[in-house]
């Protein structure tokens, strides 16, 4: 298990001045390329969204009245509800529309060639077990709320913003258990699907 805290976040400025990318966690930690890259965007205005060949996307809205989005011909998707969640490619041409005011939206970006993403958002009451998997990576970003978190080595203190990574990739481990109150929201990254990855040029 390894924490991110929210203190070691970077809040950066669209080229287009359009909003806020806040950057939370991403696999390489360094460079251009990623397997996968978590963020929270804060959109305060109408555009086009960037194109990201061969990543798939997953948006999940966190606060303000939401947002519309033409993704290439498809008919108009509407996220309203809080939590609500929409997935499409990163070469998809995506027009956003702001409903009523800023908002904010957890960004997931994963290389389908790569790596497959779930997102999640749970609410945290008491006790929630993270079963070890094998090839899966799970990271929990804490919204709302704290969560302690172990496991056979160690015990971990998560504050709002926080963030954590458990990786079963390697040598077995054993489950981690979250306990406290709040929200989280939680992304799965496991092995590609064979058929999405021999799909690539």
């Amino acid at each position: 298990m390894r924490v991110i805290r929210a203190s070691e976040n970077r809040r950066v400025r669209w080229k287009n001045d359009g909003g806020w990318t806040t950057e939370i966690a991403r696999d390489p930690a360094e460079g251009e390329q990623f397997r996968w890259r978590i963020s929270i965007a804060e959109i305060e205005r109408d555009g086009p969204f960037s194109s990201f060949p061969g990543i798939d996307r997953e948006l999940l809205l966190l606060d303000g009245s939401g947002i519309e989005l033409d993704i290439d011909d498809a008919p108009p998707r509407r996220l309203a509800q809080r939590f609500e969640r929409v997935r499409f490619a990163g070469e998809s041409r995506v027009d956003c529309r702001l409903l009523a005011g800023p908002t904010r939206d957890f960004n997931v970006m994963a290389d389908r060639a790569l790596v497959r993403a779930e997102t999640f958002a749970r609410p945290l009451v008491g006790s929630m077990v993270i079963f070890p998997e094998a090839g899966v990576e799970w990271f929990v970003h804490v919204f709302a709320g704290h969560a302690d978190a172990r496991d056979d080595m160690q015990a971990l203190v998560l504050g709002a913003g926080d963030g954590l990574h458990v990786d079963f990739r390697g040598d077995a481990a054993g489950r981690v258990l979250l306990d406290g109150g709040g929200e989280l929201v939680l992304v799965k990254f496991s092995p590609p699907m064979p058929d999405r990855a021999a799909s690539l040029p």
